[in-house]
């Protein structure tokens, strides 16, 4: 009777042993089917502010239990951030030279991936009362436009364009980013900016785009990486493949970032 016994509570103790083992792993991420829930923290150009925002939204509808918290700055404070072991599992800069400088650091998982270009464009207020028309207005007595820091991608583009083009007024002033530049000119507060083609598109009916010469043969292209230190490293790299993937590229197309 006693071995009958133990024979039939065999297969249950294994059963067990086997369900705890599973539970275990399941706790530690460790099995091939988890799947992670929780914030994933990504940061981004300020330029990206717009696409990642919708982009957010379709990751998150995707993935239940999970939100993307979004944080939009100069991608050269990011950088910092990162290399000072800010909290992050993915990183999206807007040049490649500042993306470098964290990977220099150790601070991404793998190479990074270029998954878009941008170009400048000069914006100015929808009722232009300096009544600028061409790029060379800039020289004009009188007229006040701005530029990101020199430290940002977009403050570096802008000295870029400016030196091919040979205007040699000086900028009213710096701004932290490019949503900065963007709000002083839809605010009136500037009668010019040098934004990206993107934020030309995200100001709408409140600005007028410009074309400058030589913005086509001057561009910046955008680097994204899983962050080496990412609490969800399975997440991160399942957003790096929503932004390279054929479903961020259109949200991207769409908002006027070129192709990589």
């Amino acid at each position: 009777m006693r071995n009958r016994t133990v024979a039939l509570l065999l297969p249950l103790v294994t059963a067990l042993a086997l369900a705890g083992c599973a539970g275990s792993d399941a706790s530690r991420g460790g099995g091939s089917g988890d799947t992670e829930t929780g914030t994933l923290n990504v940061l981004a150009a300020a330029s990206l502010t717009e696409t990642f925002t919708s982009l957010a939204k379709d990751f998150e509808a995707d993935h239940p239990g999970v939100s993307v918290r979004l944080a939009f700055d100069s991608s050269a404070t990011l950088a910092e951030q990162v290399t000072q072991g800010a909290p992050a599992d993915v990183l999206a800069t807007a040049d490649e030279a500042t993306m470098q400088t964290v990977v220099d650091a150790g601070g991404t998982e793998g190479d990074p991936q270029v998954f878009a270009t941008n170009h400048l464009q000069m914006v100015v207020p929808r009722d232009n009362p300096a009544g600028i028309q061409h790029f060379s207005d800039l020289e004009k007595p009188g007229v006040k436009y701005v530029v990101c820091v020199d430290s940002a991608p977009c403050g570096k583009l802008a000295a870029k364009v400016l030196s091919a083009t040979g205007i040699e007024a000086k900028p009213a002033s710096e701004e932290v980013d490019v949503k900065a530049v963007l709000s002083k000119v839809e605010l009136g507060e500037a009668d010019a900016g040098l934004v990206y083609a993107t934020d030309a598109v995200a100001g709408g009916e409140k600005v007028t785009s410009i074309d400058i010469p030589t913005s086509n043969e001057n561009l910046n292209s955008y680097p994204i990486a899983a962050l080496a230190d990412s609490k969800k490293p399975a997440l991160a790299q399942e957003w790096v493949d929503l932004v390279t993937g054929s479903q961020g590229q259109q949200a991207l197309a769409d908002a006027g970032f070129g192709r990589p």
